[in-house]
């Protein structure tokens, strides 16, 4: 399964700017079945994807980790902005 694919087209409307989303997948050698994929965006649209008390977030890996259980896969998403901050802003 495309997973980019399936968030892009999730997210794509509630950002201000969809081009400036970028995803990608994060390894861990650990764990074979499980993917960590990480969202990055502007801090505004970051804001809009977490919404109040994460529950836009919750959502879209509620979505996200239903497709993944059809093919046996833990998914998990990571959202941070790029925008000089070095802290996560919701895991």
């Amino acid at each position: 399964m495309d997973y980019k694919h399936l968030i892009h087209t999730i997210v794509d409307s509630f950002v201000s700017d969809p081009e400036s989303i970028l995803i990608r997948e994060v390894s861990d050698e650990n764990k074979n079945s499980d993917l960590t994929l990480l969202i990055c965006a502007p801090s505004d649209d970051i804001a809009r994807l977490i919404g109040k008390k994460g529950c836009i977030a919750n959502s879209i890996r509620d979505i996200v980790s239903i497709a993944g259980k059809l093919e046996g896969k833990k998914v998990y998403l990571k959202f941070e902005s790029f925008e000089g901050e070095d802290k996560k802003v919701g895991e």
